[in-house]
């Protein structure tokens, strides 16, 4: 088989991603009804040629797939040999970049914010992406905020060993990932009046409002501090669509001090709803969107009749 042909049968999912509706008390008392959008299902289960590999199982990368998809499919089409890409030391978006990088048999590059965790045993996430073959390169934090200029990104991938590779940014986010994302919106066209999704880098978010029809709304719930995330959301909109495109908006009073913070109250919050619908609920991302959803809909910011849909993008 090709490799053109090879990439179509991993990268893709199986589009669209479930919806499940959830009977919650925190919603139903004040009349709005909840909707899960179930992308963490979307791809767990990557089929190969059996003559290479065999079915493999991966760490589920949920929804990271229509970000990474269209990457994948210019990286292969431009005969890259190797990926970079970056993330901190929990990222999804590295997890997933590793073992599509694996299947493809592509080399990949993992540049990691925080030279202090170099002399570190790895995380689980970390330990994940180097067992799929990802080669990890710490940075200090103070350096690897400058890539977004391009003169520091051309060090940070030449010091990375990683000259010529495709490079894919922080969490997938491009022009390229938003019209894989935009086909998220469509899918749930008529099927909510808000759809919501926690935000990392913003890309899903900017995407899906795109795709949603007239009259519904997305909702994004930032999991890092600083207020930041509304430029970077129309930089890609404007990159990706020529403009603004879609009605978002963003909530962003429930990061919960930061990116990857999990306070006592929102791991026991995560640890309720898994006991009353036995949904796994992944803390860093899926949890402060739910929390986020219970509270806004508590104090009134959703009429009644609403009906919600939130954005499942991984699993724990």
């Amino acid at each position: 088989m090709k490799r053109s042909a090879h990439v179509d049968v991993l990268l893709q999912p199986r589009p669209p991603s479930p919806l499940q509706e959830i009977r919650d008390d925190g919603f139903e008392r004040h009349g709005v009804r909840l909707l899960l959008k179930r992308d963490d299902l979307i791809h767990t289960t990557v089929p190969w040629d059996a003559d290479l590999l065999g079915p493999v199982e991966l760490h589920p990368p949920g929804n990271k797939w229509r970000k990474l998809a269209p990457n994948l499919r210019a990286a292969v089409a431009e005969g890259r040999g190797c990926l970079v890409t970056f993330g901190g030391a929990y990222s999804n978006h590295l997890r997933a970049t590793a073992a599509a990088g694996r299947l493809l048999g592509l080399r990949t590059v993992g540049v990691v914010r925080g030279d202090e965790l170099a002399g570190r045993p790895l995380n689980d996430s970390l330990a994940r992406c180097a067992a799929d073959g990802m080669r990890l390169h710490f940075v200090s934090r103070s350096q690897y905020r400058r890539k977004a200029d391009p003169q520091a990104l051309a060090e940070l991938v030449r010091e990375a060993g990683a000259e010529g590779a495709y490079v894919v940014p922080e969490g997938g986010s491009n022009a390229l990932a938003l019209h894989g994302c935009a086909e998220l919106g469509r899918e749930l066209r008529g099927a909510a009046d808000v759809v919501a999704v926690a935000c990392g880098t913003g890309g899903t978010l900017a995407g899906l409002a795109a795709g949603l029809g007239p009259g519904q709304r997305a909702l994004g719930v930032p999991v890092l501090a600083g207020g930041f995330l509304a430029a970077e959301i129309r930089a890609l909109q404007l990159a990706a669509f020529g403009g603004p495109a879609g009605d978002w908006t963003l909530a962003e009073d429930f990061h919960h001090g930061g990116y990857a913070r999990v306070p006592a109250a929102l791991d026991a919050f995560a640890a309720g709803f898994e006991d009353r619908h036995g949904l796994p609920v992944e803390r860093v991302y899926v949890a402060k969107l739910l929390w986020a959803l219970t509270e806004l809909t508590a104090s009134g910011a959703f009429a009644r009749g609403t009906t919600l849909a939130a954005v499942i993008t991984g699993r724990p």
